[in-house]
């Protein structure tokens, strides 16, 4: 039997060589962007646009511009910065309750929600006030139970925190 095998096995060698190139062909007529050398400039240099395609309008008005004026001898215009609102020293991490991110917390501590017991003691009034305000965050408030998990953390059981929600990492 070894010898049918090594009789077959030039056969196979060059069966396997025919396959690489043919797949190689298939490929290579299969690529979507072609290689046209035409002798005008090396294939790298080359722009796409300068094929035939329409350059777009916006973008040569843009590069055709007149740069704008710029005036050294005039001094700067101070800007205004704004300045973050105070945080008072007795804020909560509010990222502890599970849905409020860090974006979140900014938001709450421009509408002056800094604490746990804050949102612990929020109404129906006030959360479909405070959810109003809250855009594309709108509906995190009950569908995550900021109030219940407030609760907790206010208490400052942090065993029926966990059980109930879960460990932060």
């Amino acid at each position: 039997m070894s010898l049918d095998f090594s009789a077959a096995l030039p056969l196979i060698l060059v069966g396997l060589a025919l396959l690489a190139v043919a797949l190689w062909l298939l490929a290579r007529r299969n690529r979507k962007a072609k290689v046209v050398e035409d002798g005008s400039a090396p294939a790298l240099a080359r722009d796409v646009l300068d094929e035939g395609a329409e350059k777009a309008r916006r973008n040569q008005a843009l590069i055709d511009a007149a740069p704008a004026a710029v005036n050294v001898m005039a001094e700067p215009v101070p800007v205004p910065v704004p300045m973050p609102a105070p945080v008072p020293a007795a804020a909560d991490d509010l990222t502890r309750i599970k849905g409020l991110g860090p974006k979140l917390v900014t938001l709450l501590g421009e509408l002056g929600v800094t604490s746990y017991a804050q949102i612990a003691a929020w109404s129906d009034a006030d959360v479909e006030r405070i959810d109003a305000e809250l855009g594309r965050f709108k509906g995190r408030i009950t569908r995550d139970q900021w109030v219940a998990q407030a609760k907790l953390l206010t208490a400052g059981d942090e065993a029926a925190f966990a059980d109930t929600f879960g460990r932060n990492g």
